[in-house]
């Protein structure tokens, strides 16, 4: 069941869809975005076998804070077992995770649905 994101911050909103907890990050994500969205995110991937996605779709700007971010998000989610997939189509952010070959550990997707159901896929029939 899709619901309309809940804004924590003025560059993140939260929604439940499918299972899987999204994470819609907005605007600039500099080092004070990544100040604001770490708690929340943190608190999230502390959970065992979460599914998490990030949709970075509606960022603008996105430096190495927000490379950080998602690093993190990664390890922790694989450490308790669960699932993380990555949405992104901004051609300068792709750019940033080819560079630093983030993007062969958490490949992006177009859009919240391939997402989705790759992750489906990958866990068998939900």
């Amino acid at each position: 069941m899709r619901q309309e994101p809940t804004p924590l911050t003025r560059h993140l909103r939260v929604r439940e869809d499918r299972g899987h907890t999204v994470f819609e990050f907005r605007g600039e994500i500099d080092i004070a975005a990544a100040d604001e969205i770490a708690p929340y995110l943190d608190g999230v991937t502390a959970r065992p076998g979460v599914r998490l996605v990030l949709d970075l779709r509606s960022v603008e700007f996105f430096d190495c804070s927000g490379l950080r971010l998602v690093y993190r998000a990664r390890g922790r989610v694989l450490e308790r077992g669960g699932r993380l997939h990555l949405v992104c189509t901004h051609p300068l952010t792709l750019r940033v995770f080819r560079v630093t070959g983030l993007s062969r550990l958490l490949p992006p997707h177009p859009t919240l649905d391939a997402a989705l159901e790759h992750s489906e896929a990958a866990s068998g029939s939900l």
